[in-house]
Formats: C-alpha cells, structure tokens, sequence
C-alpha cells in the first residue's frame, strides 16, 4: 500500500518519496481516510510509529493547495524539541505547495515568530505557554482555525498544561475539525476528548496480543552502582553495531557532568537539558541528527522530540519515575519498524521504583542483576568485544587537545587551570608554576624583549616580571569567561 491509495495527492506524495517515505504506517493507514472526512479522531499508537503524518497529511491536504493567508490550523506540542520535529516533517510534506509553517515556542525571539504570522503563515505548531501569551497580545489570530491537533496528549496533561489547553480551545471557532494523539489513554485525556471533539473515533494502531512494549527492542536491566555507570556506559558506546545513543539522565547538573565525561574519554557527545539555551539545545539536536554527534545525552523535558530513525541504543543513566516515562525513553529506539536495544540502571536507592516498573509493564525481573564494568555478562548481553576499556585510544591527546582549544576560548576548562595556577603563586610553590612559566618563555621573551637582553641579570628579571604580569592577566581572562562554558556540549 502507498500514500496514493489513501487519497493522499499526488504533489505531497512526491515530497514524501523524496526522502524515502513511500508506505505508510498502520497508524497511517487507519487515521488518514477518516481524516480526510473531517472525522473527528482520537489517535493512539506507540511512540515511533508516525503519528505525524497520520494527522498531517490529511490536515494538509483539506486546506488546499493553495490556501489564503491566515492560521488556518494549528498544531499542539508540549515541548519545543516535538515542535520543531513536527514543523520538519511539515514542511516535508508541504515542498510542492505554497503552505507555510510556523513553529511557535519558548526560549526563542518573538520577532522571528511575528513576522512569519504577519507574512501568512497558514499552520502553526506550539507549545500552549507561547501560543496564549501571542494570543493575548492579539499577536496569533485563531478565530479562523479549521483544523486542532493535541499531538502527545498525554504528555501535555504530565507537564500541568490541561488549563492551558482548555483556553486555546476557548480561543478556535466552536466548529472545527480535531485530533487528539497520544501514546496512552489515561482517563483526562479521555475527559479532554468527551468536552472538546464531536462524537471522535478512537483509533488504536496496535495489536491486542503484543504487550506493552515493543517487540522490536532488547529491554537490558541492571543494577549498577553509581561510581561504576560512566565506565559500563563508556563500555557499552563501544558495542558491536552500536549507532546512535540516547542517554537519559534525572537532572541536568547529572547531563552536564556526563557529557564532558564522556568527551573526556574520547567520545562525541553532546547534551540537551534546561540548562542550556533554546539556540544551544537546537544545534545539540542538529549536530545529532545529523549525526555529526552519535551520543545524545538528555533529560525527560527533550524525550519525545528525539525523533530520530537510526538511535539504535538508549541507556536510562536514572530509573525512570513512572512506567510511561520508561516506555517514552524505550521509544526512542527502534523506530519506523527497526530494532533496538534500551538498557536501563537501577540505583540501590530506587529499587522499589523498578518493582512498580517491572509490574507495570510486565517485564519479569523483580530482581535486576548486579553489574560492574567487569561482570562478563555485560560484555555477552551487548555484544561488546572482550577486553573493551572505557576509555576510546587516543581518548587523552583528544582531551588535551579539546581543553587547549577551551582555554582559548575561555571555556570552563581552561578557566579552572588558570584559576589553579593563580592559587600556586599566592601560595608561593614556585616549583608548579615554573614548569608552565618556562614552557611558554622561548616564544614570549623574544617577542617582549629581544636576544641581547636575556644575556644579562637585569634582563632576566624583566621577563620574569612580564610573565607574571601576562599569567596574572590569562587567569582573569579565563575566569571571566568561564560562565559561557554553558554552551559546551553542542
């Protein structure tokens, strides 16, 4: 079956063949006839199973081929990483037509997002919080909306958007066409459904028989200490076939402190979290994607806008909270009908987290088996050559390489070596610092003094003063620029 069978024309089919996309999905399949009726929908289908063209195509394809200026639809994310995927696969479909996308979000300029509604834009994808504050400042005119998308429900009502949502719907006209999609169905969402939709479908692209999770991916549980993960996880970045990696840590100082781990021991890693700015979480993801990166590392905020065919690794560095939460991970692997492999560490601390987990979603494993970098287990499970260190060859020369090109660029690292050798001075150890001091005199005394000065006593004293005139200057340089080292990681 193809896109063509579905009455899906012909324009937005060509643009999908561009990229490779020909079938559709069994989501797909199922929501897109209807859809195109202006059937009212509630879509439910695993993560990765291509929800977004199941209500984006026939959205597309009821405005028009060429549709005035004005939002004419308007898309519902709850984070910015699923809004900029969704306006992707968007303006994918939309190549052949004169159909314009915005993405609407947080962290980013209102100006951009202005004048690409003031030039027309006809399909809006946003976050509530952005959406109601241009709403408010009569800045987003949804009076004529035709078509509503909730994509993640589920997620949404989590982040304690539900008010939110129920005041964009108080702002579209009361006659309109709705989908709401979501990965479970917990009973708000269907509450949501019941005040918002007219007499909806309810769509579940899944077989009854096949469980909760996905046949396709290898679930590997372990109880791991938390002074051994950096080196089973380096350990495992090194299995056979290994692509790209997802990591999932609890907090962002934990994110943070991973990526420059792992970079450390040679790998090319970058990092999403709150910590960093929208602009600095967009290039994190791009340079993924693109897979100038291969090792993601991530808190839950960016989980379902990692959209990505070919992750074939996710590592839950934490336990989840919640079942659903695993399952989200889980799905950011064995994407679009491919395999995957998720491994996930279980604290001490949170053993009876895993036993709601386990019990949830049926896994069978009450009890994790303890795992070190060493346990020959590992290595056999993940397919990781015997004698694997955690460390890449040639791990240190990149390290040192990469805190030169820091300092010079006032990163943190260079920051905190400046910062060392200041301390030496004031404490007067001479021996510490003149092996820096020296390394760097051959080039600097020339430059400053000349040849013929350091033949003498008095000259030697000049240049001995000019250095520490010069580090004294370097250190406070770094220290200063240190807080920039936020960007790091991308």
């Amino acid at each position: 079956m193809t896109f063509a069978d579905l009455n899906i024309e012909q324009d937005i089919v060509d643009a999908l063949a561009t990229k490779g996309i020909i079938e559709p999905f069994p989501i797909q399949q199922q929501t897109i006839p209807l859809a195109l009726t202006g059937q009212d929908i509630i879509g439910q289908a695993k993560t990765g199973t291509g929800k977004t063209f199941g209500f984006g195509l026939p959205l597309i394809q009821r405005l028009g081929t060429d549709p005035e200026h004005g939002v004419k639809a308007l898309v519902v994310v709850p984070t910015r990483e699923l809004a900029v995927q969704v306006t992707e696969d968007l303006e994918l479909a939309t190549s052949n037509r004169s159909t314009t996308i915005v993405s609407i979000y947080g962290g980013k300029a209102y100006e951009g997002q202005i004048e690409q509604l003031k030039a027309g834009a006809q399909i809006v994808v946003g976050t509530p919080g952005r959406l109601i504050d241009l709403q408010r400042q009569r800045l987003l005119d949804l009076s004529h909306v035709q078509e509503v998308v909730l994509d993640e429900a589920d997620r949404m009502l989590d982040l304690g958007f539900l008010s939110d949502i129920e005041r964009i719907f108080q702002a579209v006209p009361d006659v309109r066409h709705t989908m709401l999609f979501s990965a479970t169905m917990p009973a708000p969402i269907v509450a949501l459904a019941r005040r918002f939709m007219s007499r909806p479908v309810h769509i579940r692209a899944t077989d009854p028989d096949e469980g909760l999770m996905q046949a396709n991916i290898k679930h590997v549980i372990y109880r791991a200490h938390s002074l051994d993960k950096d080196e089973v996880i380096a350990r495992i970045l090194q299995a056979e076939g290994r692509g790209k990696t997802v990591i999932f840590t609890r907090t962002k100082r934990a994110a943070a402190k991973l990526v420059e781990e792992l970079k450390d021991r040679g790998f090319n890693a970058a990092a999403v979290h709150g910590d960093l700015n929208q602009e600095q979480r967009e290039r994190a993801m791009a340079a993924f994607k693109a897979g100038k990166r291969d090792v993601l590392i991530a808190t839950d905020v960016a989980a379902r806008g990692i959209d990505v065919d070919d992750v074939t690794h996710v590592i839950n560095h934490t336990i989840p909270d919640d079942p659903d939460t695993y399952l989200h991970r889980a799905g950011r692997t064995g994407r679009a009908g491919k395999t995957g492999i998720a491994v996930t560490f279980v604290d001490w601390d949170d053993l009876h987290k895993w036993t709601l987990i386990d019990k949830a979603l049926e896994f069978g494993i009450p009890e994790p088996i303890e795992t070190y970098s060493s346990s020959p287990h590992l290595f056999s499970d993940l397919d990781i050559p015997a004698g694997t260190k955690g460390r890449l060859p040639g791990a240190s020369a990149h390290a040192a390489s990469a805190g030169t090109a820091e300092t010079k660029g006032g990163g943190r690292q260079g920051a905190s070596r400046s910062r060392s050798r200041s301390r030496t001075r004031s404490g007067g150890s001479a021996p510490a610092r003149s092996e820096q001091s020296d390394a760097q005199a051959p080039a600097a005394a020339p430059a400053e003094g000349g040849a013929d000065e350091s033949a003498t006593g008095d000259g030697a004293a000049k240049r001995r003063r000019r250095r520490r005139r010069r580090s004294g200057g370097g250190s406070s340089e770094a220290t200063a620029s240190a807080p920039q080292a936020a960007g790091e990681g991308e």
